[in-house]
Formats: structure tokens, sequence, C-alpha cells
């Protein structure tokens, strides 16, 4: 229903790659290729980097995707309106999270999400790493962040207050700080690139940096650590609330916290009508959460 051209270029960036895309559309990698570059010479720009290993969107290809994303959209919308279909949610649903939060806080609640829209086709991605939304692999993606990118719509479902803590034995072997000063004395716990922490307390906000006690690139460890005694950690009320009511793990400075600007977004490329599918997983989260979140409540 578009220039043929924009399929293919649609196609590509769905495969992954030009020799993908050209099984999808049973043409030769060749003919892939002139046809790409002759859309980038009509346009003017090239659109997407690529090598014999990858194969990347540029900036104006990342616009162009989300673009003719959004005319797709559209026109699918407009042939239901035409065919006096409903705008009930249904078809495919991609969704990307963070592995912990979409253990914990999303996956429990697919059941009741599909029992309400039965006609969606979830595919749920748990995925610490980074998401490219303009990859078109992702329809919507869960991040839990203080500053969203200008490029991205964003949501916001809940906020995600952090927390010192510790468990019961690295306190009664090491002591409990006063101050916040006094955790140059502890043994801190972070995963790579969380430290420094941005704390919060009765005299304002304050940076406060560090070497993780044990080096590690997943939060995840660091929570278990954290559990099994090893040091002090900043973590996510979401992440441990449990631990804090059953006194696996106990609040260290309690009055103070990490930087209140986090929350957790669903986020998505912009788009002049949001999808039904993925405006009915917002307003899922946002019911589900509540103005204040199960893990809060539980934490105290």
């Amino acid at each position: 229903m578009m220039d043929p051209d924009y399929d293919l270029f649609m196609a590509i960036v769905t495969a992954g790659s030009l020799s993908a895309a050209g099984r999808t559309l049973n043409t030769s990698p060749a003919m892939v290729s002139k046809r790409l570059l002759r859309l980038e010479n009509r346009l003017g720009t090239r659109l997407l980097h690529r090598s014999t290993r990858k194969m990347a969107l540029t900036p104006q290809g990342q616009r162009l995707h989300a673009d003719l994303k959004a005319i797709v959209v559209a026109l699918k919308e407009a042939e239901s309106r035409v065919q006096g279909q409903t705008d009930v949610p249904s078809g495919a649903l991609r969704v990307s999270a963070p592995t912990s939060f979409g253990r914990l806080h999303l996956a429990p609640h697919i059941a009741a999400f599909l029992r309400v829209h039965p006609r969606v086709d979830l595919s749920l991605d748990l995925s610490d790493g980074f998401v490219d939304l303009f990859s078109g692999d992702i329809d919507i993606a869960i991040r839990i962040t203080a500053d969203v990118p200008p490029s991205l719509t964003a949501h916001r479902l809940a906020r995600s207050a952090r927390v010192l803590c510790a468990a019961p034995d690295y306190i009664a072997a090491h002591g409990t700080p006063e101050t916040i000063p006094d955790l140059a004395a502890h043994r801190l716990l972070a995963a790579t690139g969380q430290l420094p922490w941005r704390l919060t307390g009765p005299k304002g906000t304050t940076s406060w940096d560090g070497i993780s006690h044990v080096r590690t690139n997943s939060s995840e460890v660091v929570r278990e650590l954290t559990i099994g005694g090893v040091g002090i950690a900043l973590r996510s009320l979401w992440d441990v609330n449990r631990e804090l009511a059953d006194g696996t793990l106990q609040r260290v400075l309690p009055d103070v916290s990490g930087s209140s600007d986090i929350a957790i977004y669903a986020v998505h490329p912009p788009v002049p009508t949001i999808p039904p599918t993925v405006a009915a997983l917002i307003g899922f989260l946002r019911e589900t959460y509540g103005p204040v979140p199960t893990w809060e409540v539980d934490a105290h």
C-alpha cells in the first residue's frame, strides 16, 4: 500500500539484514541492495550503515522508520474503521523489560492482562541490555530511569523509590552507619555503572562514590550478595520489598533515600496514534500499579 521501496526498507529493518529481507521477499540480496541504494539516492541520504557483519540505522533511517511505522498503523486503523471493526486490541504486542522488574512485577500480571485482552498476541523479552526501539522489533519497553530520551514517547507508570539496605548478619558484624560519611568505613555493593550514588537526606542531596566490594555487571547478583550479608546496597523497593518486610534485609540510614527523580516508564517511538495494543498495556499497568505501588506498601 506504500511505495514498494518503502516496503522493502521496512522489511530490511524487521529482518535485520539485507539477505534476510531478500529471503522474506523472495528477492536476491543483490536486488535488495540495489533497491535500497535507489531509495537512498532518491531521498538524498544514507538510511543504513551496513557491513558484512552488521547493519544499523542512521539517524535519518531511524526517523524514516518511525514515520513509516506510524503510517502502517494508521492505514491498518483506517481499514478497520471502513470494515466496521472496533478498536478492540488485537494482534502482535512485543514488549521489552528489565530482567528483574519483568520477572517480579510484569510477568505475574500477564495472565490477567490476557484475560482482559484475549486477542493480543503477546511477546515478552526480558533483558538488561540496550534495546533499540527504532529497530522495529519491539513495540513498547519498560524503562527505569530519570532521563527518557526526547526521541521517545514516555508514559509514567510509577515512581521507583530506592533505599540503602543490608542483611542483619552484615549489620551485626560491621555495625550500622549513623551518617552518610560513615559509609566510607563499610563495604558497598553496586553493579558496574551504578556508583556514585545520589542520596537525599535531611541535609539535602549529595553524591557518594566508592568501589563495590564485589565487582559485577549484574544488578541481580548485587541483590543476592546483599541478602547474603556481603555489604550495603542501594536497592529499589520493587526489588527488595519482601525482604524488608520479612526482615531478611534491614534499612540502613532510614532517613536517606536514592534520588527521587527515577521512575518507571513505558516508552515507545512517537506515533500519531498509539496502537490499541500498546494503549491497552499502558492502561492496564497504570491500573495494576496504582498511585502507590504495592511494593511500597509491602516494604513498611
